[in-house]
């Protein structure tokens, strides 16, 4: 493990089967106030995680054994600890696919350093306003908790992914309020492309009829909005 000097910003887990990549991350993350642990591959990561608390996981696709996609839709089903992908893979699919896992942000090699930082801290960010219990609100016989990400049907839940979790607590914020895709994807809802998928699989899951949305609207010019019962 290493660590900075002010070690303060979070401890971070690498999972990553390249020795030298992970070196390069635990010196330069160090460098900026994170804790770094660094594990060779899921096995390694799982045992890590049963000892340790993180605040993030940052987590290559090509790893020997199970991928990075399928840890990271494995530890979705037991934890909402963030999970940034990297991957020699960019391709608007390999984005999708990185997303669908449950992944938080998906960054393609080789990336700049700067850019990796900002990445980090716009996770953490989103991780810390979701703390933040807002109000729930209703969708007909639904109910939706931005701060626990939580949807669910009379009290029976409704499994989301990340990425799904994400997109429907920022258009919950401001209710009523068209948002644009591209300020969709800048806030976190994903990339391009990813956004109007997990627009599709929202409406699968919260509306009536997902051919004529009642709640989940598309607002021609504007973007996606977000109508809800009102008490």
């Amino acid at each position: 493990m290493a660590a900075g000097e002010n070690a303060n910003e979070g401890h971070i887990l690498v999972v990553d089967d390249d020795d030298r990549l992970g070196a390069l991350l635990s010196r330069y993350l160090g460098d900026h106030g994170y804790r770094v642990t660094v594990a060779k591959d899921a096995s390694a990561a799982r045992a890590q995680l049963r000892g340790l608390d993180f605040d993030l996981l940052i987590v290559d696709v090509m790893m020997p054994g199970e991928s990075g996609l399928d840890f990271a839709r494995s530890l979705r089903e037991t934890s909402e600890v963030p999970i940034l992908i990297l991957t020699a893979m960019g391709e608007p699919q390999d984005r999708i696919a990185g997303l669908s896992s449950g992944a938080d942000d998906y960054l393609p090699k080789p990336f700049e350093p700067e850019e990796l930082l900002l990445r980090i801290a716009s996770i953490l960010r989103r991780a810390q306003r979701a703390g933040l219990r807002p109000k729930v609100i209703q969708l007909g016989e639904l109910s939706f908790d931005p701060g626990s990400g939580e949807l669910s049907r009379e009290g029976r839940p409704i499994a989301l992914t990340t990425g799904e979790v994400e997109l429907l607590s920022i258009l919950a914020r401001t209710p009523g309020v068209p948002i644009s895709r591209a300020e969709l994807s800048r806030r976190g809802g994903g990339e391009g492309r990813a956004v109007d998928v997990q627009i599709t699989r929202l409406r699968r899951k919260i509306e009536p009829d997902p051919k004529a949305p009642r709640y989940l609207q598309t607002v021609w010019g504007e973007g996606y909005v977000l109508r809800i019962d009102r008490p």
